[in-house]
């Protein structure tokens, strides 16, 4: 019977499980993303520095490896200055990579007295918590897949990280194993599409949205880019992936012709649905848990384009 127990105690130790985040933790990253201490996380600044690195040491929370180098930090030059994005993985059964991203970056603050900080809640705090988030779900789990997590800096000023970390030189043999990337940008709301539903540009230009709704949980749902017109799949850090012919689609809950806060100064954590934000976090790490490579591998059709 001895050898039983010590069977079982063996295969207890040898199953990691993923986790669900709380909504606590979900309101504590945000907030401190978002808090009037970053004035706005403007690239360039002291305070976008300290995002960087907060961002950081989430990642080092999660034991993710390094990207590259010896540093989650990943710096490039901005206006003659340092700037960084940052960037962490995750070792799965399969070489295949899954990459979740969100630019961290916000406008700044002004001059006026009284409320003078973009704190930039949901563009883009929200996105980057549910990347982090995401890490937090995966932290003592075996997935199918590799986990690349990156946090880009500069989108506001022309996706300048996301082009940075894109051309990478060291990164470009972990890229060609990306099988899609997931780009988070401003989720903190529910959509017109209600609770646990988001939209995603581009669903024009490949399968992604198809694979995902089928293997969703949770009641998850991906819905069409209700705002064709606008080009948003072009618009987004996405792109700087889609140039290296990476599946990479934006996802969003914001409602464009509604939303009232968007590079105002009222974006800030009064505005988040953190019940919303923590069960789309949840119900992705629920649904990503489900996907190999076998059954989640989108490809772009011939109407997309790659330059």
């Amino acid at each position: 019977m001895r050898k039983y127990y010590f069977l079982f105690a063996v295969l207890c130790s040898a199953i990691v499980f993923a986790q669900e985040v709380s909504k606590e933790r979900v309101t504590k990253v945000l907030s401190a993303l978002a808090s009037d201490k970053m004035k706005g996380r403007e690239i360039g600044t002291p305070e976008n520095d300290s995002a960087a690195f907060y961002i950081a040491q989430r990642f080092q929370e999660n034991n993710l490896a390094f990207c590259t180098g010896d540093s989650y930090l990943l710096p490039f030059e901005y206006k003659g200055k340092v700037a960084y994005n940052v960037c962490g993985i995750q070792k799965g059964k399969s070489e295949k990579i899954l990459a979740y991203s969100a630019h961290f970056d916000h406008i700044g603050s002004t001059n006026k007295n009284g409320d003078n900080v973009y704190n930039g809640a949901d563009d883009n705090a929200s996105g980057v918590t549910l990347v982090v988030g995401l890490s937090d779900y995966f932290k003592n789990a075996n997935p199918d897949f590799s986990m690349m997590y990156m946090a880009f800096n500069g989108e506001e000023k022309g996706m300048k990280g996301s082009k940075a970390l894109a051309d990478t030189q060291n990164l470009q043999s972990t890229f060609s194993k990306i099988s899609a990337l997931f780009n988070f940008e401003m989720v903190a709301s529910v959509s017109q599409f209600g609770k646990n539903a988001l939209y995603m540009t581009g669903d024009e230009f490949s399968d992604f949205d198809e694979l995902l709704n089928a293997n969703a949980e949770n009641q998850l749902k991906i819905y069409p880019d209700p705002y064709l017109g606008q080009q948003l799949f072009y618009r987004s850090d996405n792109v700087s992936f889609v140039k290296k012919k990476v599946i990479a689609h934006s996802l969003s809950t914001v409602d464009m012709n509604v939303a009232k806060h968007y590079h105002q100064l009222n974006d800030d954590v009064n505005i988040v649905n953190f019940d919303n934000l923590t069960s789309i976090i949840n119900s992705f790490g629920k649904t990503i848990q489900k996907l190999t490579p076998e059954n989640f591998n989108p490809k772009y059709n011939e109407n997309v384009n790659l330059n």
